[in-house]
């Protein structure tokens, strides 16, 4: 049976982040394998989870199934119950499907168009889904087109050079608050890419002196280095806050690790001169509840829209040309979905072919008795096997040219099974012997028609 591509989804557009931060999973979720069970309706998965959308790439026969099995899959993983969201997902079936990946990947789709951040977080997710065996021949066929799309976009398209990312607009945010921004000190929270990228734009901006806190003291030493800043462990994160104007946070925690209580004294300790947050963590890092505070400032990553639509006209400018090449290269991978329908067949043919040969080349080997040597044995292998592959190139050529005609496939193929015997119909004995006495086919008769007709 044929397999279906489908995608299921909340993004930005169709979820807040207060939703999304409670359907984010893990980077490095454990329970993805989970997905595919060999009694399960999904065949293959890929998982996409950042601060803006949580995606699954399913592939299956069936599209209500599938939906069913992710719905539950998600509602174990990040406990809530699945009825609640059906109003803020999004699905896309077969060559849709594959559209949209593609505009994702080549981050078309992005609240900031153009931004780099998530063709490398979609690669992540390939790997992840690779190392759990998740990802087949269709998944990879179409994350590896997708990273050929994406690089045709960068490449012939100018919309990165135009493109903010978030850390970007986190760091213009701060600009807009505090304009100078180099009398005031920084902390940045997690030291991952986000992270570094906001601290190069800090730094772009005037900042001279920030801190680093990170889970791994190590990792946020080398971030800290990189810029001239001072790495400080993670859980003396509060007692360095009275002492920072700016702090951005970019962890992956499940759970907030800022509370409204502790950005109380922090306020106390700096004699309640404002503070700004940003928090670009999906889910967040800091509680919401900071923004009842007095004298603090606290954006999400939300808050963020009106800044990265700056350069927007030209940005979709080129997301016009890259919608172009997109549109091409959908044309191409159309093309080799349709010849999955003929692999089966294919296959049924080849084999049958090599059963009639080993069955002729047995037959062969006894009547020759004594006379078959290992070299005799060897060379009509050979020779039988070469006839069956000549034999079916043509056939198996006419399908592959069939498949690239609209509508056309369904009915090479059930010819071909036909003719062939491909699913071993029970035939008449005497079906292959000519009757006798068969009056002539009207065609023929209609070639010699009688004379004086």
């Amino acid at each position: 049976m044929n397999q279906t591509i489908y995608l299921i989804g909340i993004n930005h557009r169709t979820a807040d982040v207060s939703l999304r931060e409670q359907l984010a999973l893990p980077c490095c979720n454990p329970c993805q394998e989970g997905l595919v069970r060999p009694d399960g309706p999904i065949t293959e998965a890929l998982i996409l989870s950042t601060c803006n959308r949580v995606e699954y790439l399913v592939v299956g026969q069936s599209p209500k199934e599938m939906l069913d099995e992710v719905m539950a899959f998600w509602g174990s993983a990040c406990s809530f119950d699945p009825t609640t969201i059906k109003q803020h997902i999004y699905t896309y079936e077969g060559m849709e499907a594959v559209k949209h990946l593609f505009m994702v990947a080549s981050s078309l789709d992005s609240m900031i168009l153009g931004e780099p951040q998530i063709l490398g977080q979609l690669k992540q997710s390939y790997r992840k889904a690779v190392e759990y065996g998740s990802a087949r021949v269709i998944v990879s066929r179409i994350l590896h087109k997708a990273f050929s799309v994406a690089k045709r976009v960068r490449t012939e398209t100018a919309i990165a050079s135009h493109a903010v990312s978030i850390s970007y607009a986190a760091v213009e945010l701060a600009k807009r608050i505090f304009g100078d921004l180099a009398p005031q000190r920084a902390m940045l929270i997690g030291a991952g890419e986000m992270a570094e990228l906001a601290a190069t734009h800090l730094l772009h901006a005037g900042i001279q002196d920030m801190l680093v806190a990170n889970r791994t003291l190590c990792h946020g030493e080398e971030l800290a280095r990189q810029f001239n800043g001072h790495a400080i462990p993670f859980e003396e994160l509060i007692h360095h806050l009275p002492e920072v104007d700016i702090v951005i946070s970019s962890t992956g925690s499940k759970h907030t690790i800022i509370q409204a209580r502790e950005i109380a004294y922090v306020l106390e300790q700096r004699g309640h001169r404002p503070i700004f947050f940003i928090d670009i963590a999906v889910p967040r890092d800091i509680d919401p509840q900071v923004n009842n505070l007095d004298n603090v400032y606290l954006y999400d990553i939300d808050d963020l829209r009106e800044v990265v639509g700056e350069n927007l006209a030209e940005r979709r400018e080129e997301a016009t040309k890259a919608q172009e090449i997109i549109a091409q290269e959908m044309d191409a991978f159309a093309l080799w979905i349709k010849s999955l329908a003929l692999k089966p067949t294919i296959v049924d043919l080849l084999q049958r072919g090599e059963a009639i040969a080993e069955k002729e080349i047995k037959k062969t080997l006894k009547s020759l008795g004594s006379k078959a040597s290992p070299e005799v044995n060897k060379a009509l292998h050979v020779l039988a096997h070469s006839l069956i592959g000549k034999l079916y190139c043509q056939p198996i050529a006419y399908l592959k040219r069939r498949s690239q005609e609209e509508g056309a496939i369904t009915k090479s193929i059930h010819d071909t099974r036909r003719i062939f015997n491909l699913d071993n119909e029970t035939i008449p004995e005497d079906a292959h012997k000519e009757r006798k006495n068969q009056p002539c086919s009207d065609t023929m008769a209609d070639k010699h028609p009688a004379h004086g007709a």
